[in-house]
């Protein structure tokens, strides 16, 4: 049996346990068929793009109380070449279920047009454009559109790319690439500004014609799915956490990647429910960065509160323009309000600017509870240049590892990328390197890997079946941290995540109970009029 079967098991025991609990009939729970009612009534209540909010509640009651499953174990590896082999065969067990789909006709282009795949997984060939073609992309090199911020106020994102780029190095020189054929990274700037990320989409699509995309930023991306999706190019593993990406039936060749933001807004309101009973129901600020990253946290937190009166009594969010130099004027606005719990919902240096800014303003050391988002937990870049007003700061961390984490100095995947880093002559303690270099190039090269070992070889729609029915454990998440997929049924790569508080002394997030992971909870968000539906 999969580990994706035993997980999805696992989480139904856990919401008919749930069902149970919470009272009832006298017949409620006492029957499996009762207990997967239980279930589609609580599902048909969530919000969508986001973790159910009453099995978040369990979990994190029972993460504070150490209960619950035991967690991963990890790997045993001790260098980059038992690495290499714990990878493959994780990759042959997808490789052999999805080839299994394919010999026998339930995945693949079918006679009707259709592109088939797991869980329900289907995409209209018919609405493809007429000079489309599946190896498209696929020459000398493998081409991979990769338009991102290099220039501007988050300029440092495009360090990603170049960590990226260093990865891809090393599988062409170890492995010959993919198939044989080395893979090429089309890096390009857009500036964080989504009409830039239109024509660089564009012009990529007429000359490089890559094999797939990867984009960086929820406004961005949000630009241009549509377009790669009307063109039937794989758009993978974006870099955001918007809701938006879990829609595999009218965006089905968009797949998401992290935690969604609106996961994140539920586990932070289960987190004060859980640990703020005393003072219950509290008055929550946030500084949002104003645009439609910051909104999706917004609008998570804004549907949490309401939902949840007897936990959040008021929830006011304060919005940034992102090319502002300073937040000085929203964070005193927010200071002044004197909040029970503060959350900062924006990005890049604005990270920063709130940390140092919420020490400035009395905000630190005070009863304020504080909470940097998921996208800003390198200590090197957003907490130790804040000296003593980084202290106590908690966060919904997403599970990724920080490479320069003394916490992970024994990690023989963290010590390897380190090493590439560093003889490639770039700073290890940059973590948008190792997040390039040890996140987001390593999932892309493993499911191009995969889909080379699939009928038919490396291909667009290969692609897209293997990344609709990826199942991996992931080096650079924490250990317990899920990370898969199944087609329509369940979108959503990450859905878990730890509860990290962090240390100025050590310079570390230190973990605070156990992790968190709620795989295969998250029903698919279609977005549309600044929501999910």
């Amino acid at each position: 049996m999969t580990q994706r079967w035993l997980r999805l098991l696992s989480l139904l025991s856990a919401f008919a346990l749930l069902a149970a609990a919470c009272g009832g009939g006298d017949d409620e729970g006492d029957t499996a068929t009762d207990g997967e009612e239980s279930v589609e009534a609580s599902e048909s209540e969530q919000e969508a793009g986001a973790v159910d909010e009453e099995a978040a509640d369990e979990a994190v009651a029972e993460a504070a109380a150490g209960e619950g499953e035991e967690e991963a174990a990890g790997s045993e590896a001790a260098n980059i070449e038992e690495l290499e082999a714990e990878w493959a065969a994780n990759r042959q067990a997808v490789i052999d279920d999805l080839t299994a789909g394919i010999e026998s006709g339930d995945y693949g282009i079918g006679d009707d047009n259709v592109l088939r795949g797991p869980g329900g997984f289907e995409a209209d060939m018919s609405a493809c454009p007429a000079d489309w073609a599946d190896t498209e992309g696929i020459g000398d090199t493998i081409k991979v559109g990769h338009p991102g911020v290099q220039s501007g106020n988050l300029a440092a994102y495009g360090n990603m790319g170049i960590g990226w780029e260093v990865y891809l190095d090393y599988v062409n020189e170890a492995h010959g690439g993919v198939g044989g054929v080395p893979i090429e990274l089309l890096r390009r700037d857009d500036g964080y500004v989504a009409t830039q990320t239109i024509e660089v989409v564009d012009e990529l699509l007429q000359t490089e014609k890559p094999l797939f995309f990867h984009t960086l930023g929820s406004p961005n991306t949000l630009a241009v799915y549509d377009t790669l999706n009307a063109n039937c190019i794989p758009h993978l593993f974006v870099a955001t956490g918007h809701p938006a990406w879990g829609d595999p039936v009218n965006h089905p060749w968009t797949t998401s990647n992290q935690m969604s933001y609106a996961t994140e807004a539920i586990l932070w309101g289960a987190w004060i429910k859980e640990n703020m009973a005393d003072r219950l129901p509290v008055k929550v600020s946030g500084l949002v960065m104003d645009n439609d990253f910051g909104l999706a946290y917004e609008q998570g937190m804004e549907a949490y509160a309401e939902e949840n009166p007897d936990v959040i009594a008021e929830f006011n969010p304060i919005r940034h323009d992102p090319a502002a130099p300073t937040v000085t004027n929203e964070m005193t606005t927010i200071a002044a309000s004197d909040p029970d719990v503060f959350i900062s919902m924006t990005a890049g240096n604005p990270c920063l600017l709130a940390v140092q800014e919420a020490g400035n303003s009395g905000l630190v050391g005070g009863d304020t509870v504080l909470f940097a988002p998921s996208v800003c937990k390198d200590p090197n870049a957003y907490m130790i240049p804040a000296g003593e007003a980084a202290e106590g700061w908690l966060i919904v961390g997403g599970g990724q590892k920080i490479n320069t984490d003394p916490q992970y100095a024994d990690d023989a995947y963290i010590k390897w990328a380190n090493e590439k880093l560093e003889e490639a002559g770039l700073d290890k303690t940059v973590g948008l390197y190792f997040t390039g270099f040890g996140f987001f190039a390593w999932q892309t090269v493993e499911v191009m890997r995969i889909a080379n070992e699939l009928p038919g070889g490396l291909s667009r729609t290969n692609l897209i079946i293997a990344s609709r029915g990826l199942d991996l454990e992931h080096p650079a998440l924490i250990d317990g941290i899920s990370f898969s997929v199944n087609g329509n049924e369940d979108s959503y790569f990450i859905e878990g995540s730890d509860f990290s508080r962090y240390d100025a002394a050590t310079e570390s997030w230190l973990q605070e109970g156990r992790i968190v992971d709620l795989n295969g909870s998250s029903p698919n968000c279609a977005w549309g009029d600044g929501g999910c539906s």
